[in-house]
């Protein structure tokens, strides 16, 4: 059997961090997520439903993405992703551009609903495979999305953990700081604090990311590949078998 992707390795690694997520809802552009969600739901990890938005088989929605907005104000949506243009050590994250607004040298697609979505579900995994001190920045540019938020504001929802293609970083609401919890296999902890333009904590000897089992690879490339292919045909091809 090959040795596992970086793709396949990342599925792997969400899939861990979602088991108890009831609901998990995956957002547009978000093959790997939603690959890991329904990886997650096929183990029996205590993934009950995934929604992943653009889907026809794996969306039960009548009025679009309306619906993640409001299923989340409820309290049904367990587990979501964000990612960014850029990403620092408080878990802010921007979504608008580089430079300074409204001037930006660079603009992104814009915030849309992640501070809502931020604010308000659980468990919400962060996750740019892309790992450089141009993403992972010491301040954003721009707050999109905040990563905390002071004392005095109810606010049930917020970051547990980033997932990037270098490694697995935890975040700790209350102290508003990473923790490097694993490097990927092919990558050590220097590169990942030569890459990383924040500060973060980690422990004197940095684990190895679990790489996916011969039961895990199988489950990936047969019935996962074949279900993440109705919505992301191209990234289906490209995960080994």
């Amino acid at each position: 059997m090959k040795p596992a992707t970086t793709a396949e390795i990342l599925i792997t690694v969400i899939a861990r961090l979602l088991r108890g997520s009831r609901h998990v809802v995956a957002g547009a552009q978000s093959p790997v997520p939603g690959a890991a969600a329904l990886l997650a739901k096929s183990l029996g990890w205590g993934v009950e439903r995934v929604t992943v938005l653009g889907s026809s088989r794996y969306n039960a929605y009548t009025d679009g993405g309306v619906e993640t907005f409001d299923m989340a104000a409820q309290g049904r949506i367990d587990a979501f992703f964000l990612g960014g243009g850029q990403i620092d050590g408080e878990a802010n994250i921007n979504l608008v551009g580089v430079g300074g607004y409204p001037d930006s040298k660079v603009r992104w697609p814009g915030s849309f609903g992640s501070p809502y979505q931020y604010a308000l579900v659980p468990k919400v995994i962060l996750f740019r495979e892309e790992h450089t001190p141009r993403v992972m920045v010491p301040r954003v540019d721009f707050i999109s999305a905040p990563g905390t938020s002071p004392s005095h504001v109810h606010r049930p929802g917020g970051p547990s953990a980033l997932v990037s293609g270098l490694c697995l970083f935890s975040f700790d609401r209350q102290r508003k700081r990473f923790r490097l919890e694993s490097v990927h296999p092919g990558h050590d902890a220097e590169e990942v604090r030569q890459q990383t333009g924040f500060d973060y904590d980690a422990p004197a000897q940095v684990p190895q990311t679990e790489a996916p089992d011969a039961t895990l690879l199988a489950q990936i490339r047969g019935p996962i590949r074949e279900q993440i292919a109705e919505t992301y045909p191209r990234f289906a091809d490209s995960l080994a078998g």
